[in-house]
């Protein structure tokens, strides 16, 4: 009696499976696909990235670089407590202050040199990662060096940092360090100040990019530099009114972000507030990161490769 009915749903299903490859193969076979018409060749590639992912299997349970929670530096000057020297010896001799001026720094005079566009739409993380290196003297702009650091990805992916697989902050880190940029942490920022100015005082004192995940966590921006009202290093309540980023986005257009800005482009505090937005991603929960902005902040100097194409340049205020 129940016969029918299974036979007419398992047809209908298996026409419904056709259609959708029949769309698919459709689309592909148009060029919808190489032209982006209504974003048809962000979707396809997508489709590609899952198939890709169903491949390799599930996200790898293994330990991730944990994310530091960064709770803002005091405004507020401290009295220092009384001393305890005997009477006798003479008071230690004040550190001078340093003079509150503006700041224009770069480590990357020359961005378009150290840039590299994403071969593919979801390959922001790697093209990110393979400029950092470029700036540091640490690899080229090739994609030959962009596909490498894409198909290592199954060595650092884990669960904990995407619950989809593939790239995040942590698996940038770790990537980072097996070519040689040691000393990056994830960091958490409950406010976007908070967070630049982080970035600013460790591009000052280390010498290397800040890694900005921006659009929510969806995107990478690698900070070269910024402008203040003062050094960031020195006074906790410095302000950053922007940053000099690559975004290895450009030349492409997002049908959501708009079109992206050449090499080495100051984003304005403005600009800064439209794309460095909290993490909130849809795939699941991130307690250490919901809700907060997302930084890739450089701790250490790396020795330069004298083969790799990046310029070190001393940061300079260039007010």
């Amino acid at each position: 009696m129940n016969a029918m009915p299974d036979l007419t749903r398992r047809r209908s299903r298996a026409l419904r499976q056709g259609a959708a490859l029949s769309l698919i193969l459709g689309i592909a076979a148009s060029g919808a696909i190489w032209t982006n018409t209504l974003g048809a060749g962000e979707n396809w590639q997508n489709v590609v990235d899952r198939v890709d992912r169903l491949l390799v299997g599930p996200v790898p349970d293994q330990s991730s670089v944990p994310t530091v929670l960064v709770t803002p530096r005091p405004t507020v000057a401290v009295t220092p407590a009384a001393s305890t020297a005997p009477a006798s010896e003479p008071p230690p001799t004040p550190r001078p202050t340093p003079a509150r001026l503006p700041m224009d720094v770069t480590i990357a005079p020359n961005p378009g040199v150290v840039f590299a566009h994403e071969i593919r739409n979801t390959w922001c993380a790697p093209a990110g990662v393979q400029m950092t290196l470029a700036v540091l003297g640490l690899g080229d702009t090739s994609d030959a060096l962009q596909r490498e650091i894409a198909g290592r990805v199954n060595e650092w992916e884990s669960y904990d940092d995407s619950h989809n697989g593939g790239w995040g902050p942590s698996t940038m880190v770790k990537a980072l360090t097996s070519y040689g940029a040691v000393g990056y942490e994830v960091r958490a920022y409950d406010t976007r100040e908070d967070a630049l100015r982080d970035a600013a005082a460790a591009i000052s004192s280390t010498e290397q990019p800040a890694i900005l995940l921006a659009w929510r966590g969806a995107h990478t921006w690698v900070m070269t530099g910024y402008r203040a009202d003062a050094d960031p290093r020195h006074f906790p309540d410095a302000v950053i009114s922007g940053a000099y980023v690559l975004d290895p986005w450009y030349p492409s257009i997002s049908s959501i972000w708009g079109p992206s800005d050449p090499p080495g482009t100051f984003q304005d505090q403005a600009e800064m507030e439209r794309n460095f937005l909290p993490w909130k991603r849809p795939e699941g929960k991130y307690p250490e990161r919901d809700g907060r902005f997302i930084v890739l902040v450089p701790t250490a100097r790396p020795a330069p490769d004298s083969s790799a194409v990046g310029e070190r340049v001393p940061s300079a205020a260039r007010a």
